[in-house]
C-alpha cells in the first residue's frame, strides 16, 4: 500500500506530547512518521515555536489538554492510530483513562501506550513508593480492561531525559557522575531508539497488537562501568561518586523540580541501589532491525553537552 493510500484509508496518526523538548519521544515520533510519508496529527499544549516547527515539518498541529475529555475527543476523532505518551505528572492516570474512553468511543485500530519497564516488576502486592510508577501500572490495567487494540511500550530509564539534565552538569563541571545508585546496575535506553520502535509499530501495527515491548540499551552495568563509557567517549577521565540519597534530594530541590517528579526520581534511585534496574531486553533490535544505542555512543553524540571531548 502506498503512503497516500495509507493516509486516505486510516486518516492521520495522532501523536500526543508532540511538542516535547528536543530529543523527546513524541517529537521524534512525529518526525519519523513524516519521513515515512504518513499523515500526522500532532497534539500540543499551546501554540509556540515548537508547534510552529511541527507545522513547518508537515504535521497537522492541534492544541488541547490531555486532562480535558472534550479536547481529547476533538483531537482523536478521525484518527485510527494513536500514540499516547505523557511526561511525569500527577495527572497521568486521569489522562490515560480519558484517552482510553475517547478512543473506545471514536474507534481506533491501534493505541500505542508509553509505559515504564518497572511495571514489569509490579503487582497488587508488589508496587513501589513512586506515585508515577503506580499510575503506569494502573493505566495498563485499565487499558487491558478496555478491550482496545493496545501495544505497550515499557522502556527503562532514558539517556536523554535522565542523564543529560541530571548528570550533564556534574560531568561538565567536575568530570564526575554524582548519583545515589550504589553498586546497582542500569541499562539506559535512548529516546531516539524508543521513538524508532513506536514509529515502526504505528506505521504497520497489525503484527504488534497485544504485545508488550520492553526496551533497554545493549548492556547492563554498574555506574563505575557507565563512567568508563563516558571516559572513552569524552577522551578524559570521568568517575562515579556514590552520593548519599539525601544529598541528591537536596540537589533536586535546589533546581525546583516538582515534588511529584522529585519523589519519582528518589524512588528510581532506591530501586537502582536494590538492583531493580539491572535489565536486559532485545526489543529495540527485534522491532527496528537496529542495535540499541550504547552509553558511549550516546555520550559521543552529545559530547558538547557533557563538557566536550578532549582532543
Amino acid at each position: 500500500m502506498s503512503a497516500n493510500e495509507n493516509k486516505n484509508q486510516n486518516g492521520p496518526i495522532l501523536v500526543t506530547g508532540a511538542a516535547g523538548q528536543l530529543g523527546a519521544v513524541g517529537r521524534n515520533v512525529v518526525g519519523l512518521l513524516l519521513d515515512r510519508g504518513l499523515a500526522v496529527r500532532a497534539m500540543v499544549r499551546r501554540e509556540d515555536e515548537r508547534a510552529a516547527a511541527l507545522r513547518s515539518a508537515g504535521a497537522e498541529v492541534v492544541v488541547g489538554d490531555l486532562l480535558e475529555p472534550a479536547d481529547v475527543y476533538r483531537v482523536a476523532n478521525g484518527c485510527q492510530r494513536v500514540y499516547f505518551g505523557m511526561s511525569v505528572s500527577p495527572g497521568y492516570l486521569e489522562a490515560s483513562v480519558t484517552m482510553a474512553a475517547v478512543t473506545r468511543e471514536v474507534g481506533v485500530n491501534a493505541l500505542v501506550n508509553m509505559s515504564q519497564m518497572t511495571v514489569s516488576q509490579m503487582s497488587i502486592q508488589n508496587t513501589t513508593p513512586s506515585r508515577q510508577q503506580r499510575q503506569h501500572w494502573l493505566s495498563e490495567q485499565a487499558l487491558a480492561w478496555s478491550g482496545l487494540p493496545v501495544v505497550t511500550i515499557r522502556p527503562t530509564v532514558f539517556l536523554e531525559g535522565f542523564f543529560l539534565p541530571l548528570v550533564g552538569p556534574t560531568v561538565r563541571d567536575r568530570s564526575r557522575i554524582e548519583l545515589p545508585f550504589g553498586q546497582g546496575k542500569t541499562n539506559p535506553v535512548s529516546t531516539a531508539d524508543v521513538a524508532q520502535v513506536v514509529a515502526t509499530v504505528l506505521a504497520d501495527p497489525a503484527a504488534h497488537l497485544g504485545r508488550v515491548y520492553e526496551l533497554t540499551g545493549p548492556r547492563s552495568q554498574d555506574m563505575q562501568a557507565v563512567a568508563r563509557e563516558f571516559s572513552d567517549a569524552l577522551n578524559r577521565e570521568v568517575t562515579y561518586s556514590d552520593i548519599p540519597p539525601e544529598d541528591w534530594e537536596r540537589a533536586l530541590k535546589r533546581v525546583r523540580l516538582p515534588e511529584h517528579l522529585t519523589h519519582h526520581l528518589m524512588t528510581m534511585a532506591e530501586l537502582n541501589r536494590a538492583g531493580r534496574y539491572d535489565r536486559m531486553a532485545d526489543a529495540v533490535e527485534r522491532v527496528t532491525g537496529r542495535k540499541a544505542t550504547s552509553v558511549r555512543e550516546f555520550v559521543s553524540l552529545h559530547a558538547n553537552e557533557f563538557g566536550g571531548r578532549r582532543s
